[in-house]
Parts: C-alpha cells; sequence; structure tokens
C-alpha cells in the first residue's frame, strides 16, 4: 500500500471517530443532554426520531460524489456535519441539538459513501477489505476513545463542552482533507445524470441482492439490540453494572470484527467472509440463550454476536464496491440506506419477539439472517 494512500487512511479513520463520536454520543448521555436542555427523555427522543427520519436523505445527497468527484463528496459531507455541529454552540436548544443531530447525521451518510468509493477506485479489490477495515475503526474507537473524551469535557464544563471541541476538529479535518487529498480531474459522463445512476442500481439485480444482505443482516442484529438491555435487566436485576459491562463488551466485539476483516476479508475473499459472518453470527444468536443463563454466559454472548455481527457488515463494504464501478458511490450510499432500512424493520420487530421470551428473539435474527444468505446466494449467481 503506498505511502500516501496510508497517510488518507490514517486521517478517514480520524474524520470518522470524530464524526462518529457525535453520533453515539447521544445514547449513554442521553439523561445529561436532557437535563442541560430542561427537557425530559421523551422530549429529546423525538429529536432522535427526526435524525432517523431526516438523515435518511444523506445518501441521496451522497450520489453527487459520481457526479462531482469523491473529494467533492468528502468535503461536502465534513462541512455538514461541521455546520451541523456549531449550531449548537450558538443556539443551545432543544430545536438546535435536533438540527446538529440531522445535519451531523446527514453529513456522515454523505462521507463515508464518498470515502468508501475513493478507496475504490484507488485501492485493487483483492486488498480492499484490508483498507476498508482500517477506516471502520473510526466506529469502535468513537466508542472506546470518543466516549470517555465526551464524559470528560461534559464533567469539567457542562452538556454543551463537547460541541465547540467537535466543531474544532471538524474544521481542523476539513482543512487537511482539503490539502492532503489530491486535486481530481474528475470528467462525469455528460450523459450521465443522478437518475442515470440511480436507475443502473435499480435495474441491477446482483446490486439488489446486495443491498440486501445488509439489510437483513441489520435487522437480525437490531432485534437483539434494542432488547438485550432489557433482557439483561429482566434476567440479572443488575442493570447499572450488567448494561455498563454490556456496554464495554460491544466496544470491544466491534473492534475486534473490524481487526479480523482487517486480517483475513481479502484472503478468505469477500463474498465467502460474509457467508462466514452470517453463519457464525447466526450461531451465536442460537447460542445466547443456553449461555446467558448468568450475567457473565450472557456478556460472553454479546461478544461473539457482536464480533461476528461487525465481521458480517464490514465486509459486506468491499464487496459492494465493486458491484457496480461506474456508479460506485451511488451503490454505497444505497448500501447505507439499506442497513438503515434493515434496522427500521427490527427495532418494532423486537418487543414483540421479546413478548415470547428471548430464545424468539434469537430466533428472529436467524431468521434475518438466513434471508441474508440466500439474498448473497442470488448476488453471485447473476453476477
Amino acid at each position: 500500500m503506498k505511502l500516501r494512500l496510508r497517510y488518507q487512511l490514517t486521517l478517514f479513520t480520524i474524520i470518522r471517530t470524530v464524526i462518529n463520536t457525535m453520533y453515539r454520543m447521544i445514547y449513554p448521555f442521553l439523561g445529561v443532554f436532557a437535563r442541560g436542555l430542561g427537557v425530559n427523555i421523551a422530549e429529546l427522543s423525538l429529536a432522535l426520531a427526526a435524525r432517523s427520519v431526516l438523515g435518511t436523505f444523506g445518501p441521496f445527497a451522497a450520489i453527487v460524489a459520481d457526479r462531482r468527484g469523491r473529494k467533492f463528496g468528502m468535503l461536502l459531507g465534513l462541512g455538514v456535519f461541521t455546520g451541523g455541529v456549531a449550531v449548537v454552540v450558538y443556539w443551545p436548544t432543544l430545536a438546535g441539538l435536533t438540527i446538529a443531530l440531522v445535519m451531523s447525521t446527514m453529513g456522515k451518510y454523505i462521507f463515508d459513501p464518498s470515502m468508501q468509493a475513493y478507496i475504490g477506485d484507488r485501492v485493487p479489490y483483492e486488498r480492499r477489505g484490508l483498507a476498508i477495515a482500517i477506516t471502520e475503526f473510526g466506529w469502535s474507537l468513537a466508542f472506546i476513545v470518543g466516549m470517555p473524551l465526551v464524559g470528560f469535557v461534559i464533567s469539567r464544563n457542562g452538556w454543551m463542552a463537547p460541541f465547540p471541541l467537535l466543531t474544532l476538529l471538524g474544521a481542523l479535518m476539513f482543512a487537511l482533507l482539503y490539502f492532503i487529498l489530491p486535486r481530481e480531474n474528475h470528467r462525469p459522463d455528460p450523459d450521465a445524470t443522478v437518475f442515470s445512476n440511480l436507475r443502473l442500481v435499480l435495474v441491477s439485480v446482483p446490486v439488489l441482492a446486495g443491498l440486501s444482505i445488509g439489510l437483513w443482516a441489520s435487522a437480525g442484529n437490531e432485534v437483539v439490540n434494542l432488547i438485550f438491555g432489557v433482557w439483561l435487566e429482566d434476567a440479572f436485576a443488575l442493570k447499572i453494572v450488567a448494561l455498563a459491562g454490556a456496554s464495554a463488551v460491544i466496544g470491544f466485539a466491534e473492534l475486534g470484527g473490524e481487526g479480523l476483516v482487517a486480517l483475513y476479508v481479502d484472503k478468505l475473499g469477500k463474498q465467502r467472509a460474509v457467508a462466514i459472518g452470517l453463519i457464525a453470527n447466526s450461531f451465536s444468536a442460537l447460542l445466547l440463550p443456553f449461555i446467558g443463563r448468568t450475567s457473565t454466559g450472557a456478556l460472553v454472548g454479546l461478544f461473539l454476536f457482536y464480533i461476528t455481527f461487525e465481521f458480517t457488515l464490514v465486509s459486506i463494504i468491499p464487496m459492494m464496491t465493486e458491484v457496480l464501478p461506474e456508479a460506485r458511490a451511488t451503490v454505497m450510499a444505497f448500501n447505507v440506506a439499506g442497513e438503515s432500512l434493515g434496522r427500521a424493520i427490527g427495532a418494532p420487530l423486537a418487543p414483540i419477539l421479546y413478548h415470547y421470551g428471548f430464545p424468539v428473539v434469537a430466533a428472529g435474527a436467524v431468521m434475518f439472517n438466513v434471508f441474508a444468505l440466500l439474498a448473497l446466494g442470488r448476488m453471485v449467481k447473476k453476477q
């Protein structure tokens, strides 16, 4: 891997750590932000709902990277993110925070596909899994490094303290990205438009099958993700201790999954790695009710479930970068949207399944993984 590209991948990882810190910090510090704003958690939850709904338009904005170039798409995403976070600095209200959540999420959904398309353009497919996995460390590092930092600055300077810091970091990363990335001589096909790229995606069976893999896998993960805290509380009555332990377990499981992708996905092959990940995740889901009879066993089970899911999800990304190279950023934007849709499918099903017991929740996760495996087979067959 060329030295310049290594520097760029390092910068991408740092940028994603900053962006994902903003994206993830709202959950562990939900009560802190609610008290700081003088609102209840239900009102703040509406802001999160607005983020989820309006943030889904971000992937469509990311399509600009196929028209204007990858560098432009990344700068646009980072600029939207930085501008959004800055809103709270000047308007520290619930409305200001809602705007910040929406804009920062849209920025993330523009930056990530543009960055993945940039890597897809420059890294050979047989080594692309390693490059993608390096940037994915920005997700787990946001939890392992970003959350303690956010907690520290809040404890010293109050609930607003993370926002000026994230604004400063966003501006600094924007400047570094502008100067470090080479100027692109991007000349789009004059006959190609946003709608033509959308059409290319929507009529391609391999692309649609590939997109549905992430959708079904994310739905299966969300079924467990939404309910595991309730399960731990109901099973062990150790809410604070168990949930704190589970949070740490999930963070390191994500890091481990990304590390495994970096080590093995290019050697195994992307499609085989995705299949292995889905099968392993299914077995870990089925194992959860059996080893989860003690708090320690439950945490071990959750570690296995999350490390196999992260391995699967990160393996999907380099695979999807090569399904339709002529509309690479558009495909990657839809991949993000598909995973979001999968989480939206899984979330309302989780409490319904849990009504019949946690083993039914685990079975639901396996069912979605089976759908993902069928979609993978369809994609392979049609390529």
